[in-house]
């Protein structure tokens, strides 16, 4: 494994972020981890993802869409753990900054940076085995239309997998719950329960749902996470972020806040 992606032994903030729940995440170095995050952490979404999406069971050199890749560590994760080869795409990150990283990590050769919008995807109906996106597909994919639109890239029997940001409940009228208010913002109202993507998904009729289950005990890896990050991050508004989430995550222990994991395969 290329030095600036490993694991370094010895050093107490690798053991504080090395969880028994993610064994492969955790042969990734924690500051290359911190450096090119944007949120939760991706990686342990993407492994808590991985059994129910199937990727262990993709041939060598099938290929996935990685959508809404971010900083591309996904898509690092995803050529090296399973072979795959992946598209890294994104609207936000630069692909030659994603090229660089990904060269860095030693899998140029098996990841495709693009720049792309999820509404506008430059590729074929049956180009992808499988489709991934982590902790962004909420941010468009609420939209009755869509899911149709994306699964048509998926070759048939194909399946995509999604993990969002979520909540154990739908509200009850207009109002975040209480508890969260000082922390809302007007974003978090594509957050939703796992009921509702199973109906979201299913009665569009494009994927047979396989699952859609809330992740035990997630906001608490996401805390661990965001005080790792509000303490060790060099971006000020990463630590700003960070610091804001630790504080809506301790105000609610669980209650309201966590991580949905959604799996479909194409009909």
């Amino acid at each position: 494994m290329p030095t600036n992606t490993s694991r370094t032994p010895n050093d107490p903030l690798t053991d504080r972020l090395t969880l028994p729940r993610y064994p492969r995440s955790g042969r990734y170095d924690v500051r290359w981890t911190i450096d090119n995050q944007m949120g939760p952490h991706a990686l342990w979404l993407l492994e808590w993802l991985a059994p129910a999406l199937g990727l262990a069971e993709l041939e060598p050199g099938a290929r996935v869409l990685d959508l809404g890749c971010g900083r591309a560590m996904t898509s690092v994760f995803l050529a090296r753990e399973y072979g795959v080869q992946v598209t890294a795409a994104d609207l936000w990150v630069r692909p030659e900054d994603n090229a660089v990283r990904v060269a860095e990590a030693g899998v140029g050769d098996r990841v495709l940076p693009v720049h792309t919008e999820a509404h506008d995807l430059p590729f074929g109906d049956g180009t992808f085995d499988a489709v991934v996106s982590v902790d962004a597909y909420q941010y468009f994919g609420t939209n009755d239309l869509y899911l149709p639109t994306l699964t048509r890239l998926l070759k048939p029997g194909g399946r995509i997998g999604v993990v969002v940001p979520a909540l154990r409940e739908e509200p009850a009228g207009t109002e975040p719950p209480q508890h969260l208010r000082p922390w809302w913002e007007p974003d978090f109202w594509c957050f939703h329960s796992p009921g509702w993507w199973r109906r979201h998904w299913t009665r569009g009729g494009a994927v047979e749902v396989e699952a859609a289950d809330w992740q035990p005990d997630g906001w608490r890896d996401w805390l661990l996470w965001s005080e790792v990050v509000a303490e060790e991050s060099t971006d000020d508004f990463h630590v700003r972020m960070a610091g804001r989430s630790v504080e809506m995550l301790r105000a609610d222990q669980g209650r309201a806040l966590g991580f949905v994991r959604l799996v479909g395969r194409r009909t």
